[in-house]
């Protein structure tokens, strides 16, 4: 029996059909089942024309494992959390393979209270089950039903905003091929905004192309709706939607890491004193926006799977990656797509300022260079080459996620990628667009004295 190859750190992803097909899908059910011996399993997944089929041998496989399953149908990944921590099941299964191409696909898989399996906290147990298949005997086998969780998951949502103090809005929705768009329309009854719709109907061949707004190309149909229309600002998601893009009233595009500051900043409003995780890659921004809300930011490990473990521990109200992941204590740790819009239309609304004016000022005080993607020949030896050149000089020097090294006016963080081949690279400054500029030229310039090419050339 041919090995499973598309575990990945903190997931399953794969290319339809040699690495991914239904055998495949049937024995990591098998394997799910076996390791974590539940009795309920909610099972969604996103508009990919492979997915319905993948979730049949996956359900099959958790059924003859001995669970009963709540299939929720197509969803985003946030809403398998969702229904996992709401209705109290045993685990849940989302496929998707969020961003990639059109021929992949993938799992994502949590635990009671949505609870994120991935790594060594579960991950590789289910790889080596499903690979050597030799499934124990169930008492009995599993029952597979469907479950409509739409509107408790929608009331959940909209227990974010007060709704009395929403304006009505224009705002651009693109929902890339369409999955967002589902809970666009269910919202909408409930919000007065009107939504410029692009790309908004559900297309598993994926004719807009690959759903995921960090490409530049990407950006183009949001950018240009919100010029035609007018529209107070924008929202591109990515395919499973647990990450949303905001674009201001102009059709800038604005960095994830702009929108932790200000996320932070309203949900401490509520709860003076709580605490904050945060990435390593940029951080200036957040911790004076946190500090300055009466707040506590708490550092962590790129990555879901981290933020959401270091969240407990510290009993975070709000965690933000720079990425567009955004984390919510109410949604048990979890990250979602749909969460922080709604926040951000809000604070539009009450401040009557626009969204240019709410994170202008601090990107000007804050200017960073975006996230640089290189491919390095030996990413050990460049990283090295680079500690070695700027740690001794360095008011500070931190290793929690790759190497941060910290100056009076400037920092960066280079880590390699956890899911790709990748060595990544963030620069910000105090203050000076300028100096954020040099600086990023210069640590360019000895990455590509160690062989580095970027990683979209």
């Amino acid at each position: 029996m041919k090995p499973i190859s598309c575990f990945k750190a903190y997931d399953l992803r794969g290319r339809i059909p040699d690495e991914l097909n239904d055998e495949v899908a049937y024995r990591v059910g098998r394997g799910y089942a076996q390791f974590l011996a539940p009795r309920r399993v909610v099972v969604g997944r996103d508009i990919r024309l492979s997915s319905a089929g993948l979730a049949d041998a996956l359900c099959r496989g958790i059924a003859d494992g001995g669970a009963d399953i709540d299939d929720i149908g197509v969803c985003g990944t946030e809403g398998v959390y969702f229904a996992t921590f709401d209705g109290g099941y045993d685990g849940g299964i989302m496929v998707t393979a969020s961003h990639n191409p059109s021929d992949y696909n993938g799992m994502k898989f949590v635990r009671q209270q949505s609870r994120p399996i991935s790594g060594d906290n579960g991950l590789k147990d289910i790889q080596a089950y499903a690979n050597a298949a030799a499934f124990p005997a169930v008492a009995r086998h599993g029952e597979r039903r469907s479950v409509d969780c739409n509107a408790p998951y929608i009331r959940h949502l909209l227990s974010y905003v007060d709704l009395a103090k929403l304006k009505p809005l224009k705002i651009v929705v693109n929902a890339g091929n369409g999955g967002a768009g589902l809970v666009i329309d269910q919202l909408q009854a409930h919000l007065p905004f009107e939504f410029v719709k692009v790309n908004h109907e559900p297309d598993g061949h994926f004719p807009n192309g690959i759903p995921n707004p960090m490409l530049q190309a990407n950006r183009t149909p949001t950018l240009e709706a919100i010029r035609s229309s007018g529209a107070d600002f924008g929202i591109a998601w990515d395919g499973d939607f647990d990450r949303c893009f905001l674009f201001d009233e102009n059709g800038a595009f604005i960095e994830g890491y702009y929108i932790v500051g200000l996320l932070a900043s309203v949900l401490l409003r509520a709860e003076r004193g709580g605490r904050v995780v945060h990435d390593p890659r940029l951080t200036w921004n957040t911790i004076e926006l946190v500090e300055a809300c009466g707040g506590s930011a708490v550092l962590s490990k790129s990555g879901h799977a981290f933020i959401k473990q270091r969240m407990r521990e510290v009993d975070g109200v709000y965690g933000g990656e720079m990425s567009a992941h955004h984390y919510f204590r109410r949604f048990a740790y979890c990250d979602s797509g749909m969460i922080p819009w709604l926040i951000v239309a809000q604070r539009l609304s009450e401040s009557g300022q626009q969204l240019s004016q709410l994170v202008g000022e601090r990107m000007s005080k804050f200017p960073v260079s975006g996230e640089l993607n290189y491919r390095v020949p030996d990413a050990k030896g460049a990283s090295a080459a680079i500690e070695r050149r700027y740690a001794g000089a360095a008011l500070a020097v931190d290793r929690t996620d790759g190497l941060s090294c910290e100056f009076p006016t400037w920092r960066f963080n280079l880590r390699s990628s956890n899911t790709e081949p990748l060595l990544r690279i963030n620069v910000e400054a105090r203050g000076s667009v300028v100096l954020m500029r040099e600086k990023t030229a210069e640590l360019l310039d000895m990455l590509r004295a160690q062989g580095a090419v970027a990683a979209d050339a």
